[in-house]
């Protein structure tokens, strides 16, 4: 299900892959809204299981960094993200990653991160460790 979840460019929030056509998506909000739209080949389209966190090590899937957030926090963030000073949202994320890269990984990265964690966690999307051992079976 988190490989079918993408960003698209210009649009807010999380968007569910329905179907794919030659030269468009169908794609279906992951909020509560369940709006459904087309995306065009001329939209930036980015699925979630492409992203990744620097680290001063290693570029770190995104799908793991949400389930350490969701090892500490056991559902849905208690950070406010409008109401934090950017302090508190950079020293929140060091306690979830400690080695990310603080010269790649911005505070608007970081906000948005938080952002998604909750519309995924909010809309029932919780399973981010079960399915990437599922990925590395279908692989063998």
């Amino acid at each position: 299900m988190f490989e079918r979840i993408l960003t698209i460019s210009g649009k807010p929030g999380l968007y569910r892959l329905l179907s794919q056509g030659r030269n468009m998506f169908i794609v279906e909000a992951v909020d509560a809204t369940k709006k459904r739209m087309p995306v065009y080949n001329s939209d930036k389209v980015v699925m979630l299981d492409d992203i990744g966190i620097y680290t001063d090590t290693e570029e770190v899937p995104l799908r793991e960094v949400f389930a350490k957030i969701q090892e500490k926090e056991n559902g849905v963030l208690s950070i406010d993200i409008k109401s934090s000073t950017p302090e508190e949202l950079v020293e929140y994320f060091e306690t979830v990653m400690p080695d990310y890269d603080r010269e790649r990984v911005y505070l608007t990265h970081i906000k948005k991160i938080y952002s998604w964690y909750n519309i995924l966690v909010e809309n029932g999307v919780t399973d981010f460790v079960a399915e990437e051992a599922g990925d590395e079976t279908d692989a063998e």
